[in-house]
């Protein structure tokens, strides 16, 4: 059971929000799961111009770090998203990168697996940011098992008040990975979401034969 966290905040090991998520991974990693945290600023990730090339053979015509990182998530059994909030939503670099997911999105490239998301945060917007990272996770086919946010008031201390929740997530998700997980509205808006991503899968059939033939071996078109 391999478990990866992808940090979304510019300040990379000096991050709260890396804090945070690094012990909802210990809390796995207590469940026997392996971890491994990987901080966006670490690598190269060019933001979508929405040139649509990728819908021809599933390759962005950028060259840098997003297929490989995109690769490892497919490898990992849970994911976990974790961002500061930056102006009530996730930070800048978060956002790019969700925004290169947007094939990863529309073929399903993750079913069958879970996460949650982490989030700091001064004053608000904790919940709301966790809330939008775990819908990204239902647009790649993943269920999320819940999440966490603490506001730190300007002190980073504040995070190791929450360890034990932190933990507790991480345990959460090392159970459902290892045992399965149900939420029926999350499985709905995923059904909901396959329902609509199908049209692009059928339009682009002869262009991504491997594709195709993955969604109808899954059942996703008959």
């Amino acid at each position: 059971m391999n478990i990866l966290a992808i940090n979304g905040s510019p300040r990379t090991i000096r991050s709260t929000t890396r804090r945070l998520a690094q012990l909802v991974l210990d809390g796995a990693a207590g469940a026997g799961a392996e971890i491994e945290m990987i901080d966006l600023c670490d690598l190269r990730v060019t933001p979508c111009t929405a040139c649509d090339a990728c819908s021809l053979n599933g390759i962005c015509v950028n060259d840098d770090d997003v297929p490989s990182l995109t690769g490892r998530m497919k490898q990992a059994d849970g994911i976990i998203f974790a961002s500061p909030v930056y102006i009530d939503n996730v930070s800048g670099q978060m956002k790019v990168f969700f925004d290169r997911l947007a094939d990863a999105i529309h073929y399903q490239i993750l079913p069958g697996k879970y996460g949650c998301s982490v989030a700091t945060t001064h004053t608000s917007g904790g919940d709301e940011v966790v809330a939008y990272q775990n819908h990204v996770l239902n647009y790649l086919g993943v269920i999320a098992v819940g999440g966490i946010s603490v506001a730190t008031g300007g002190n980073p201390e504040t995070v190791d008040a929450a360890e034990v929740s932190a933990r507790d997530l991480g345990r959460k998700l090392a159970a459902g990975i290892t045992n399965g997980f149900s939420d029926p509205e999350q499985e709905s808006e995923i059904a909901g979401n396959r329902d609509f991503f199908r049209d692009i899968v059928m339009e682009n059939r002869d262009l991504r034969t491997d594709e195709y033939e993955r969604w109808v071996r899954m059942g996703w078109i008959t």
